[in-house]
């Protein structure tokens, strides 16, 4: 990315502001120092400000992701749910050392489900016979399996799969709807870190994945969802939809190799 992208300005010259050309978009509104990352990007290559991006992962909770969680339970195929690990594990590896911060934002429901209205609970108990959000239910289909309550907080299904690093020094968010800022302190902690881009992991790309990232984008982050670093039970072509979205009006997708190539150097 060595060609100049001063061709163009979208916002507020000097103040919150894209310069932008036909093949580039500079993000980082007039940051010169060495926290800049550019990296290969569609629809166009991208430049960030390090100093004001976080990396979101979504819902990579074993209630999505493991064959005894509660998607498996209703049919689904979650064999390619941990598609994602090496992506995400590859981009924490690389931005924690950058200090750039790791916010993970999955379920976790209050026991008493006080926040949950109908048509929430509905999606995970459509028959309303079964067990649903905050339900209590077994870990797969043994029946000397060991009891939990879906996706409450502090259970087993809420937790994060154990194959992804995750560290103590990260950022944790709790929400109980698709989008992880509706009613959560996300976009709080995002403005007190002084982040305004997002690179966006997690599943399923085309619900909670893609509803974060809508609201991210309405809320006036830059948005970056990371192609490998996501995944969907849903057929193919949501997932296509979901890029093209992505790509035609609420930011950019990229690789995660393209934007750890793409980092400065420690």
């Amino acid at each position: 990315m060595t060609q100049a992208l001063d061709t163009g300005t979208l916002g507020r010259a000097g103040r919150d502001y894209y310069e932008i050309n036909k093949t580039h978009v500079n993000m980082t509104r007039g940051a010169t120092g060495s926290r800049t990352a550019r990296f290969e990007a569609l629809p166009k290559s991208i430049a960030i400000d390090l100093d004001r991006t976080a990396l979101i992962v979504v819902d990579m909770q074993n209630e999505f992701c493991s064959p005894d969680g509660w998607l498996a339970s209703l049919g689904a195929d979650v064999s390619g749910s941990t598609a994602p690990v090496r992506a995400i594990n590859s981009l924490t590896s690389a931005l924690r050392p950058r200090k750039v911060p790791i916010i993970w934002v999955n379920w976790g429901v209050r026991s008493d489900r006080l926040n949950l209205s109908p048509g929430t609970q509905l999606t995970f108990n459509p028959s309303g016979c079964g067990a649903g959000l905050g339900d209590l239910t077994k870990r797969g289909s043994d029946p000397g399996a060991p009891s939990y309550n879906i996706l409450q907080k502090g259970s087993w299904g809420a937790e994060i799969i154990k194959e992804l690093d995750v560290a103590a020094t990260d950022v944790f968010v709790d929400k109980h709807r698709l989008s992880g800022f509706w009613d959560t302190p996300l976009d709080s902690i995002l403005r007190n870190l002084s982040v305004r881009t997002l690179l966006i992991c997690g599943i399923n790309a085309d619900q909670c994945v893609y509803s974060t990232l809508v609201d991210a984008n309405f809320h006036g982050y830059d948005t970056v969802m990371i192609e490998d670093g996501v995944a969907t039970t849903s057929p193919q072509f949501c997932l296509d939809a979901t890029f093209y979205n992505v790509r035609f009006c609420l930011g950019f997708t990229a690789k995660s190799a393209d934007v750890v190539s793409g980092l400065p150097s420690i």
